[in-house]
């Protein structure tokens, strides 16, 4: 609903690079800019997005990714009902 899911730009042999589209434009931008604090504060998002840059993956794309892992976290945090806690938080495998 949020709208960062990626879709493909491909048609036959043409390889084509991922966008996201979609969803809540507004709420999107909201998370784009709670997610560029959290790549700098959030020693789960910040350790996340450290390890997409020097795995070699775009600045952009790294964001999106850890949008998606705030996301997570965050519906995650709603279901429980509970607080924030980083050590229960456990980084995905790459």
């Amino acid at each position: 609903m949020v709208g960062t899911a990626p879709y493909s730009n491909e048609s036959g042999n043409k390889k084509g690079q991922r966008s996201i589209s979609g969803g809540r434009p507004d709420v999107r931008s909201v998370l784009y800019m709670a997610t560029l604090a959290a790549t700098r504060f959030n020693p789960v998002i910040k350790e996340f997005y450290e390890r997409l840059l020097k795995a070699g993956k775009k600045k952009k794309v790294a964001i999106v990714a850890c949008m998606r892992k705030l996301l997570t976290i965050l519906n995650a945090i709603i279901r429980d009902r509970k607080h924030w806690n980083p050590n229960s938080a456990t980084p995905s495998l790459p």
